[in-house]
């Protein structure tokens, strides 16, 4: 008895590549294309910007070292630029050349207390405009103490003193009292106290030169305009 052959189910399809289509294995090399491109972009490395010749501005902001909070005020007479001694009382401040410097002392001339840091951006930049301001007016009874605070040593601040050729006097507030008790929270702070000691401005951050200017002559002006005491003469005495 002969068995029923069965009925022609035709050739058998097969894929391209074992049981896979071409749609799929067309589908799956996008796929590995896209994340390539994708890791290409988000590992390259970022481009830096084209070099500038032109000189470095003072930023417009304040670089902040602490919270902002109530500060001295205009019209006000500052504490003394004075650190703690051996003892822990406080001594005058001494500048990086181990001279003295003390408001007090420099009473009777117009004077500009710079709070900075060697590390400060806006501090670096604006370095030029204080060097030329005192340059300008040194000889016109105005004298600027800048204060140099969290630095790592001494000698990093007189390095760079050095460095940039600053000839106004640089106090290194190392442990922080001067810029606790004058109560500075910003980097760079500027007072301007006037021939009685009384702070007559406060800037929050860096000056171009134009302000630096605005804020020195007039009182430098103040003490010019101030007429000269005169001596009455003395009367002639006539013999009885």
């Amino acid at each position: 008895m002969s068995r029923p052959v069965p009925a022609d189910r035709g050739p058998e399809r097969r894929g391209l590549v074992g049981p896979f289509s071409g749609r799929q294995i067309a589908v799956a090399v996008s796929a590995v294309g896209l994340v390539a491109v994708v890791l290409t972009v988000a590992t390259a490395p970022i481009a830096a910007p084209a070099p500038s010749l032109a000189p470095a501005a003072p930023a417009a902001t304040q670089y902040a070292v602490g919270p902002a909070g109530e500060g001295l005020a205009v019209g006000r007479r500052p504490p003394e630029l004075a650190l703690p001694g051996p003892d822990g009382s406080p001594v005058p401040a001494v500048t990086l050349a181990g001279e003295p410097v003390s408001l007090a002392g420099l009473r009777g001339n117009v004077v500009w207390v710079d709070f900075w840091a060697s590390w400060c951006p806006p501090c670096r930049a604006e370095m030029p405009v204080l060097r030329d301001v005192y340059s300008r007016h040194r000889d016109d009874g105005f004298e600027l103490v800048a204060v140099s605070v969290q630095e790592s040593s001494a000698d990093d601040v007189r390095r760079y003193v050095d460095a940039y050729e600053i000839e106004y006097p640089i106090v290194a507030d190392l442990t922080g009292s001067i810029f606790r008790t004058w109560r500075v929270y910003g980097l760079p702070t500027q007072f301007l106290l006037d021939r009685d000691g009384t702070i007559r401005a406060i800037v929050q951050g860096p000056v171009d030169a134009e302000t630096a200017e605005g804020l020195v002559a007039p009182l430098l002006a103040e003490h010019a305009a101030e007429p000269e005491a005169t001596v009455a003469p003395a009367a002639a005495s006539t013999a009885p």
